[in-house]
């Protein structure tokens, strides 16, 4: 079951620059609550809560002071500075229980390749799937067993097989692992051809 988290937040005036100025000294970044069926919502989360966030889709009990209820979310994207070193803007998108929605979910691989026994590269690259599921399936991340791997053999997404009550929505031919030849056999082959064009 996806991860569920609570933050507390401060309502923000859209629009007050000075305001956001302010509030970025006192370590809070400005958030922009959006959803399908919900009217949007600004607000100031503390910085350590960010930072704190665990790893994976989790779901996030937004507390805005002054607001009876929190607002259910996800967190939908973060915006940094030039430096990309410090976040100044967060985007979070307020679900609604029993409706689906598509979601970015992490790719996680496990197990060792019998291809890398061999002296076989194990790529991967795709990190992220989409899944559409409601709110309370969404996976924390779609794990992936690539101990049967050999040299040559690939993993596409249709390979995958979903958490029940969850449909992948990235298309399945992408490829989510492959292991490749070794490096040291396309080193050896380069200097082959070198030495027969030598000669």
């Amino acid at each position: 079951m996806i991860q569920r988290i609570q933050w507390n937040a401060i309502p923000r005036t859209p629009g007050k620059k000075s305001e956001v100025k302010e509030y970025r000294k006192k370590g809070y970044i400005p958030v922009e609550i959006y959803g399908k069926g919900h009217e949007n919502a600004h607000a100031y989360i503390y910085w350590k809560d960010l930072a704190d966030r665990p790893s994976g889709m989790f779901l996030i009990d937004l507390k805005i002071e002054g607001e009876e209820e929190p607002k259910v979310c996800i967190l939908k994207d973060i915006q940094y500075n030039y430096l990309g070193d410090q976040p100044i803007h967060v985007d979070l998108y307020e679900v609604t229980f029993g409706v689906e929605l598509d979601v970015e979910v992490p790719v996680e691989l496990v197990g060792k390749p019998k291809g890398l026994e061999v002296g076989g590269i194990l790529e991967k690259p795709l990190h992220t799937i989409i899944v559409r599921t409601v709110p309370r399936k969404i996976p924390e991340k779609i794990t992936v067993d690539v101990s049967n791997l050999d040299v040559g053999d690939v993993l596409h997404v249709r390979d995958i097989t979903p958490p029940e009550g969850v449909k992948i929505m990235t298309p399945g031919d992408e490829v989510v692992a492959v292991v490749l030849e070794p490096e040291v056999e396309e080193v050896i082959e380069e200097e082959t051809e070198e030495a027969t064009e030598t000669a």
